[in-house]
């Protein structure tokens, strides 16, 4: 199996993040620190939602297939 892992950043405040929780909105693209866009599914991004919104850097590991293995926050 093929490993591909990404870092990225995001700053999203909570009314920004809202619309992707109510489940309006089902991906987030972000754009990671090596230049690739990445489309995250909202439902990984949900249990790092705080009053502040989601704030931080992550890494996302997906195999070949594009699947989400996991996504962890660094800071």
């Amino acid at each position: 199996m093929t490993l591909r892992v990404f870092r990225f950043s995001i700053q999203l405040n909570y009314g920004e993040f809202l619309p992707y929780y109510q489940g309006e909105i089902n991906r987030v693209e972000v754009r990671s620190h090596q230049g690739q866009v990445l489309w995250v599914h909202a439902r990984h991004l949900r249990r790092f939602l705080t009053s502040n919104g989601i704030r931080g850097t992550f890494e996302i590991q997906i195999d070949e297939n594009g699947r989400l293995l996991s996504l962890n926050k660094l800071c």
